[in-house]
């Protein structure tokens, strides 16, 4: 009876198309021929089919994330916040399904994954390109992981490219001087390829910022948008060590990385540090 009722209500909707000889076809319009035939299997087990649509599907929003870094980094160096603003709480809302993939994944029981471990060889989720991407857009810069992505010359010359471009911190601390903040002139000519240090003049401008919110709301709002961003990235860093702390406990990577003692260190990293200071200090 359902069946029937369901019919009776598609034939209700006399404008519904169904003649795609001549017309573009959901399908072809997302390419979903490539994208639902690239889940490719090593092992005849049937885990592996989740273990690779949740890395996939992470590398999809990965790709969403950069897309709009890059336009917000765009946005703030143009003196435009408010569109900046729209899409770094696009960001956080992306780390939002993100972080809720890893519930997913943690279904994978160790007994599971170990049947087709040896199939990933020395493949790992630690040689991502567009996590690297992230951290360099968000002001981690490590010249040394290129060494990773040499293989493929167009990857890693994307890397080295985004090593030396400013991030999104570099760019809110040019807001900051551009709206009369007495920046270190140290700061401002910083190497963009090095990893972000604490400055003393940064955080007073922050203070300041915090202090007197009606007088630099925009600024405010664009702190506040920092931190959901690393607020988020550092959840998920969590959920990521407990993941794999409850799939392989504290095995080596398979890539080499140390694995869990390895996820647990950069737990302690701050991307804009200045910003959970002062919450101390006001």
């Amino acid at each position: 009876m359902k069946g029937k009722g369901d019919n009776k209500e598609l034939t209700s909707e006399t404008g519904i198309h169904t003649d795609f000889q001549n017309s573009m076809t959901y399908g072809e319009y997302l390419d979903l021929d490539k994208l639902l035939s690239s889940q490719n299997r090593l092992s005849n087990h049937h885990d592996e089919m989740l273990f690779i649509v949740i890395h996939q599907v992470s590398e999809l929003w990965m790709k969403l994330i950069l897309h709009e870094l890059k336009a917000a980094i765009s946005s703030i160096q143009h003196n435009k916040l408010q569109p900046a603003f729209k899409m770094l709480a696009r960001v956080s809302k992306i780390q939002r399904q993100m972080i809720e993939s890893w519930d997913v994944l943690a279904t994978l029981t160790p007994s599971e994954y170990v049947k087709f471990r040896d199939k990933l060889g020395r493949s790992s989720g630690f040689q991502s390109y567009q996590y690297r991407m992230i951290e360099f857009a968000l002001g981690f810069k490590t010249s040394h992981v290129l060494e990773i992505y040499k293989k493929d010359n167009k990857i890693y010359e994307c890397l080295k490219k985004a090593l030396h471009e400013p991030s999104l911190y570099d760019v809110s601390i040019e807001a900051l001087s551009k709206a009369g903040f007495q920046i270190s002139a140290e700061r401002l000519k910083k190497d963009y390829t090095k990893v972000y240090q604490a400055d003393q003049s940064v955080e007073a401008a922050w203070l300041e910022v915090y202090r007197n919110v009606d007088a630099y709301w925009d600024l405010y709002q664009l702190a506040e948008k920092l931190v959901d961003i690393e607020d988020r990235l550092q959840q998920w860093r969590f959920h990521h060590m407990k993941t794999v702390e409850r799939i392989i406990g504290y095995k080596k990577g398979t890539g080499g990385s140390s694995g869990v003692t390895y996820l647990k260190k950069v737990l302690d990293h701050r991307f804009f540090p200045e910003l959970w200071e002062l919450r101390t200090k006001l």
